[in-house]
């Protein structure tokens, strides 16, 4: 794995050739030495968990052994969402929490997601640090013996322990909603479906059957086509979708209509203001944001605070202005108030809330967003950071911009986890913003 270890959601590849288990040992144990920072006098703890898939119990072991043997006494926590391990990081009062989950991604990729001391995601600083340590190969000097070799136990209900913190989040049940889940087969699949049911819904679940392969396969907030199927079938009041660590939610109205996580904020976002509980009436949301979300927010009278691509970016900034509420399109939101990352379950509860509480539809509700047609295209390069500095891309998209002037916006993004620059574009139609970004594609396609 060349470059940066980290990107913008911890490090990821495909296991066992980018993320190999030598590697996980490594930033483990780097990890531990950077972010346990004891007084000496005890040992430091770390709190471990995973999605399902299959080489996540290989790189598990690797995780678990780097921990170890640094000193640190490790938690296992077994399959639980990452949000879950964030919350459980902060309920032991551990010094760390290592998540190793892909997220969305495909089967085949894995990941590693670091959580300090209190469950939150680490500033690139800390990052920076342990990737300074990995790479040095400094990692290595850390190797107790003896009785300093930590020990390694399981985390007792761990599932259920999150359960009940987002349950509490719950005023009222949700008796008489009807709601379709989508776990993706991934580490939802523990936790999603028995939470809405004991929050009062009637539950039907879709992609509850992980098997170690089968995470995110046409399945989940990246394919939403099952769950608008199955919405229709069952005449459930909506759908609810989560990505294969449950960080994530998106939603599908009654007549299998999506709702992006620019809606759903939004959603949040005026019920939080009605009640005098979204604190200095602003939310937080990304450069992605759909211009229709601005223009919602603006006739409330909500101020709307923009951060890079990025849950880890929203949070920061959530927690340096002492705000309660951001997210993302793609459908992280974080509640500050109850958890420290986004949280697929806490904003399927909240938007269930809403529509109990108000008595209508999520089509109605999701309706105060009017989105400016927009298209995002992933063009896949050898090299994202070329394109990013290209002049040829900058000029293109210069050229488009005085086109388009104030009735449209273009945003050039590289992932931060894949050979692929996002290409989006708003414009006054659907055509106008298909024409551009095709245009500017081809133009980041020829360079990368």
């Amino acid at each position: 794995m060349g470059g940066r270890l980290f990107g913008t959601d911890g490090v990821r590849g495909l296991a066992n050739a980018d993320l190999t288990p030598e590697l996980s040992l490594s930033v483990a144990r780097a990890a531990a030495g950077v972010l346990a920072d004891r007084d000496g006098t005890s040992r430091p703890v770390a709190v471990v968990g995973r999605d399902p898939r299959a080489s996540g119990e290989m790189l598990e072991a690797a995780v678990v052994a780097g921990l170890s043997s640094a000193g640190a006494e490790v938690l296992l926590a077994g399959v639980v969402p990452t949000p879950a391990l964030a919350h459980l990081t902060a309920e032991t009062g551990a010094d760390l929490g290592v998540m190793i989950s892909a997220s969305h991604n495909p089967m085949p990729d894995n990941g590693i997601k670091l959580f300090s001391r209190g469950g939150h995601k680490l500033p690139d600083a800390v990052e920076a640090a342990i990737e300074r340590t990995v790479l040095s190969g400094n990692s290595d000097g850390l190797r107790p013996t003896g009785a300093g070799i930590g020990r390694v136990r399981p985390l007792a209900d761990a599932a259920e322990r999150y359960a009940r913190h987002v349950l509490a989040t719950v005023d009222k049940p949700l008796t008489g909603l009807s709601v379709v889940v989508d776990c993706a087969h991934g580490a939802a699949a523990v936790t999603a479906p028995d939470v809405y049911r004991r929050a009062g819904a009637t539950v039907h679940a879709i992609g509850n059957e992980p098997d170690g392969w089968n995470i995110n396969d046409g399945i989940g907030s990246t394919h939403l086509g099952p769950l608008i199927e199955a919405v229709r079938a069952q005449g459930a009041d909506l759908g609810i979708a989560h990505d294969g660590d449950a960080d994530r939610c998106l939603a599908v109205t009654a007549a299998g209509e999506v709702v992006d996580g620019d809606a759903i904020l939004a959603v949040c976002a005026l019920s939080l203001h009605e009640r005098g509980a979204l604190t200095g009436d602003t939310v937080v949301a990304t450069v992605m944001s759909n211009l229709g979300f601005h223009h919602t927010m603006r006739d409330a009278g909500i101020a709307v605070q923009t951060t890079a691509v990025g849950d880890r970016y929203v949070l920061e900034a959530l927690r340096a202005g002492g705000l309660s509420l951001g997210g993302e399109q793609s459908g992280h939101l974080v509640f500050l108030d109850h958890a420290t990352t986004g949280d697929g379950l806490l904003t399927g509860l909240a938007l269930l809330s809403r529509m109990r509480d108000t008595g209508a539809s999520l089509a109605e509700l999701a309706s105060v967003v009017q989105r400016l047609p927009q298209i995002l295209i992933n063009v896949p390069v050898t090299d994202r950071l070329a394109v990013a500095a290209s002049e040829a891309v900058a000029e293109a998209v210069n050229a488009v911009e005085e086109q388009l002037g104030d009735d449209g916006r273009v945003l050039l993004r590289p992932s931060g986890t894949e050979q692929l620059v996002r290409v989006m574009v708003e414009a006054p139609s659907q055509e106008l913003a298909d024409t551009y970004a095709a245009r500017l594609a081809e133009v980041v396609a020829g360079v990368g």
